[in-house]
């Protein structure tokens, strides 16, 4: 089954202040890592629930997932809502692993 992949505003800004910080529009290193970023987040059309239960899913009651890339001290969290009946996963956030957890008013 194939999902479609769509990004929040929060996510688009979360990417495009990713891609600025990194400076990946100056450097070739920079500019693989963010696209393999991309890349992986758009591979969660197949299989997105091969993703760990997100900590955010203790507090909202919702269902919410995230997809961990990168390595240390690189790492980010994808965080996602899979919406099964539009066969949709949903991008909310992207933040760094030392982040704390998202609050709710982060993910809407």
């Amino acid at each position: 089954m194939e999902y479609r992949v769509e990004l929040a505003g929060r996510a688009r800004r979360d990417l495009d202040h990713l891609y600025l910080s990194i400076n990946a529009g100056e450097s070739v290193a920079a500019a693989r890592w963010y696209d393999r970023l991309e890349k992986s987040i758009q591979a969660l059309d197949h299989l997105p629930y091969r993703c760990a239960v997100a900590p955010e899913s203790k507090k909202g009651g919702r269902q919410l997932r995230h997809l961990l890339f990168g390595r240390r001290p690189r790492v980010y969290r994808v965080i996602f809502e899979i919406h099964e009946p539009q066969l949709e996963v949903f991008i909310l956030a992207i933040r760094h692993w030392a982040m704390d957890v998202a609050q709710a008013d982060e993910l809407d």
